[in-house]
């Protein structure tokens, strides 16, 4: 209850506001904390809410016990202390630190809580990278929005004005992975994206920017990295493992995409036990190629509208942050896509302002790789939302 202070008693020796936890570290630093001391005070800061699916009940009681015993809490159905289940769901809350004092703790307990003590530690709430404006190119006549589209004439003046509205990246691709789109082979592939290769490269556009390859064809993705191309964006997710091998070769950067299905099938019915821990298992599986070849930077993208109804995608948005335990960074494109139309009844060029506040959402949650095609207009949304959040 709030208890009203007449003007007699405000002699004010001590004023208060309460404070984002946005960035607690910097703020423990610019209060003159020492560095070792903010790192501390600033892991007690953030609480984690870790859902566990199936968990045996008796496990649930250790944990609840073990949990409070750190003042964390885990939150159970009714009925559980009296084991009137086998299994149950659960929710553990606790902050970076008590994930830390819990992880050694539950080594020494039965009931499958060991697997929990080796895994909590990487749901611990992360500090966030900075956010990289990945801009699309379009070769293609098909890609679902017009305005990203380039031809030969244009193509070195578009790459030009993304890098100038504050692009970190240039995302060129050459066939379009909407839903239904068509299939095209290798060789018309090639043909479509190797005259804008020759030509970015003669420009040494490398130079100016990174450039990133939107490709699975062999043939592309190898000449895309001889010709100064720094990232590969692989919407198959190394279905093709000599992509692998590729991007280890070139020291590239890969990014692994999930897709239920095909650009042309992905949206028939498209279905889950469970989509975010369906596609921890798919990045899990994934990257065991990864690291199979040695390839030293990763980005994860869970494919939002590849294979996903709205549902599905609003749960991958609301959850991740989840993804960031495998300690790669995380890419998210929602850009003018229909699930801002399924939210809110719009055309591809209305859409905008429902990409941008997806995608601002995306990054507070820990995503710092934004793919998208309005540059210039992200760029002054994120460097607004930086400056107030830190």
């Amino acid at each position: 209850m709030f208890v009203h202070i007449t003007k007699s008693e405000q002699k004010i020796y001590m004023r208060y506001f309460k404070i984002n936890n946005q960035n607690t570290k910097q703020l423990f630093l610019n209060l003159g904390s020492e560095t070792m001391g903010a790192n501390i005070m600033s892991s007690k800061t953030y609480t984690n809410l870790l859902y566990i699916k199936d968990i045996k009940t008796s496990a649930a009681n250790i944990l609840k016990q073990d949990a409070l015993s750190i003042g964390a809490e885990l939150a159970t159905p009714r009925g559980t202390i009296s084991n009137q289940y086998e299994t149950v769901d659960a929710i553990l809350i606790g902050s970076n630190k008590h994930f830390d004092i819990l992880s050694k703790k539950l080594l020494l307990q039965p009931f499958g809580l060991k697997m929990l003590a080796n895994d909590i530690k990487s749901f611990k709430t992360k500090p966030n990278k900075p956010t990289k404006i990945m801009g699309v190119l379009n070769i293609n006549e098909d890609s679902f929005y017009e305005k990203s589209r380039a031809k030969s004439g244009d193509i070195l003046q578009k790459i030009e004005n993304m890098i100038t509205d504050g692009a970190n990246i240039i995302d060129i691709g050459a066939v379009s992975s909407r839903p239904g789109s068509s299939i095209v082979d290798e060789d018309e592939e090639f043909s479509r994206i190797k005259p804008t290769i020759d030509l970015i490269y003669k420009d040494k556009i490398y130079d100016k920017t990174i450039l990133s390859i939107d490709s699975c064809n062999l043939k592309t993705v190898s000449y895309a990295l001889e010709h100064g191309f720094k990232i590969v964006n692989d919407i198959t997710a190394l279905s093709n493992e000599k992509i692998a091998t590729l991007t280890s070769k070139y020291d590239a950067t890969l990014v692994l995409m999930h897709m239920q299905n095909n650009p042309q099938t992905m949206q028939q019915n498209p279905k889950y036990d469970d989509v975010v821990l369906d596609i921890d298992s798919f990045f899990q599986d994934r990257l065991e190629i990864v690291y199979k070849h040695n390839i030293k930077d990763v980005v994860l993208d869970v494919g939002i509208g590849f294979g996903k109804t709205k549902q599905h995608n609003i749960s991958l948005l609301q959850n991740i942050e989840h993804f960031r335990r495998f300690g790669h960074e995380l890419l998210i494109g929602v850009s003018r896509k229909s699930i801002i139309n399924d939210i809110y009844p719009s055309s591809v060029q209305d859409r905008l302002s429902g990409t941008i506040a997806i995608h601002l959402n995306s990054i507070k949650n820990g995503v710092s790789y934004i793919r998208c095609h309005d540059v210039k207009e992200h760029c002054q949304a994120i460097k607004i939302q930086g400056e107030i959040y830190g």
